[in-house]
């Protein structure tokens, strides 16, 4: 009968100490699967800024802009209306002020690299706002769409930071040659990429 308690006891503590293993072992796993969850939420994390573009030197040209930044990379796509037909210039410009009726007080291109201007991507060099032309259709309705990793929504790396920017629609076309702004013409619509 002894060796029976005995027995059942050591029955009993096995299983008390399996148990507390047991719940040990939920408990990391359970941690893991936490921590792995929050990784993942900070590698798909996106950041989503949108602006209207207002018209400027007695233009019609309005719009709208949106910059979405997500795996180190930024996207901006843009819709315009009021544009006359065939190519136009859009770049982005050192301040977020279009307080100017000819959106002038958005001063020069941004260009905080000290690049000659260009087109994007040359080898040659370009400002961080060469983004180029695009072609508005018959009607004057436009739809742009540009993507780079040199770009960064609101960090701390001022040679890619675009907030504190303005986006500047031209009436001309950007010839990529002409320093600094590539001969484009009146700037004809403006929004200031703030946070």
């Amino acid at each position: 009968m002894k060796l029976l308690k005995i027995t059942a006891l050591s029955l009993l503590l096995m299983a008390s100490y399996n148990c507390k293993e047991a719940k040990k072992e939920a408990k990391e796993v359970s941690e893991e699967m936490e921590e792995t969850m929050e990784e993942m939420k900070e590698e798909v994390s996106v950041e989503k800024i949108a602006f209207s573009m207002e018209p400027k030197s007695d233009s019609n040209v309005a719009g709208e802009v949106t910059f979405t930044e997500e795996n180190g990379k930024v996207t901006m796509t843009a819709t315009f209306s009021g544009l006359t037909p065939g190519e136009h210039a859009i770049h982005i410009h050192e301040k977020a002020d279009c307080s100017a009726a000819d959106g002038t007080s958005t001063g020069g291109h941004w260009n905080p690299t000290a690049e000659p201007h260009g087109k994007w991507g040359i080898e040659a060099g370009y400002h961080r706002g060469d983004i180029g032309n695009f072609t508005a259709d018959a009607d004057g309705n436009a739809t742009l769409e540009f993507s780079t990793d040199l770009w960064c929504i609101g960090c701390d790396d001022e040679t890619m930071n675009i907030v504190g920017k303005a986006v500047i629609v031209h009436q001309g076309v950007d010839d990529f040659t002409s320093q600094p702004s590539g001969a484009a013409g009146a700037r004809i619509s403006c929004t200031g990429i703030i946070q």
